[in-house]
């Protein structure tokens, strides 16, 4: 080969290398370099923490009362019962009647549970009809529950991190009109089942509708590991709690707890009872 033509070929050579280089530093090829995103599938949580200010909320705004200190005994009762050999970290939370406080337990509990170091709560918002969890933690409008029974919705993408503990919420998204057929539907029995494998390390706590008005609260008792049934002093009768358990006949029944009693009365304003409960009134332990 002539010194010419091993000039030729060597500028050439120069040539490529050159061009190569400018492709790499091009913004199109710094695009390309960066990081995928993360699937669909995969919840990136929010960097900053719920500001949680409501005062029911004593587990989070007032840790040291004598209310949250009845959460936490709750807490552990919640967990004495629970815990076994097989995965029962599925937990409803309702009531007789409207209005006897089940939402401001099930989040005081839920608190309670992500305070512990070794315990990740999933709560979610189950009450189709008039959800109350968002309002108590000024959540605005999100897509939740509703999103994935009608819309096949991805449980990860809707999640909302709180910044306490391992607690991160499920909404209950938009309002619904065929409560009772989404509750009787396989696909609600198929996602408590998926819920309940796929964070079999978490407590998963589902705030639902009171028994006596509506249906689909007595649907889904029998598709949870246990329920807990909130009774407010002075509202619920004996008659409303025997109705109401007696709806809920086959569901695991951990007991009550009785809210709102006068603190002459009790030794404190929430007093708690389980299983032992219910056999003085005819209803046999499970």
């Amino acid at each position: 080969m002539s010194r010419i033509e091993e000039a030729l070929e060597k500028a050439a050579r120069m040539r490529k290398i050159e061009s190569e280089r400018e492709k790499q530093s091009s913004p199109a090829a710094a695009a390309e370099t960066q990081l995928s995103p993360p699937p669909a599938d995969v919840f990136v949580p929010p960097s900053d923490p719920l500001s949680i200010s409501n005062p029911t909320l004593v587990a989070a705004t007032d840790p040291q009362s004598p209310m949250a200190e009845e959460y936490r005994k709750l807490k552990e009762m919640v967990i004495k019962l629970t815990r076994g050999d097989q995965i029962k970290n599925t937990l409803m939370i309702t009531s007789a009647m409207i209005g006897e406080g089940k939402t401001t337990t099930a989040l005081n509990l839920a608190i309670s549970l992500a305070q512990e170091y070794d315990h990740t709560v999933l709560l979610i918002d189950a009450d189709l009809r008039k959800p109350s969890i968002g309002r108590y933690l000024d959540l605005g409008p999100k897509p939740g529950l509703t999103e994935c029974l009608l819309d096949n919705a991805a449980v990860p993408d809707l999640l909302i991190k709180t910044g306490i503990g391992k607690l991160v919420i499920l909404p209950a998204g938009r309002v619904a009109s065929n409560r009772g057929e989404l509750f009787s539907s396989r696909k609600m029995r198929d996602l408590v089942q998926e819920m309940k494998h796929r964070y079999a390390d978490r407590y998963i706590i589902i705030d639902t509708p009171p028994v006596l008005p509506f249906a689909e609260t007595r649907t889904l008792s029998g598709i949870v590991d246990s329920v807990v049934m909130v009774v407010k002093s002075g509202l619920s009768t004996l008659e409303n709690i025997q109705d109401a358990t007696e709806a809920m006949r086959g569901a695991n029944i951990l007991g009550l707890v009785y809210n709102h009693a006068r603190p002459d009365s009790l030794s404190s304003s929430y007093s708690y009872y389980y299983k032992d409960y219910y056999g003085s009134y005819g209803h046999g332990k499970k």
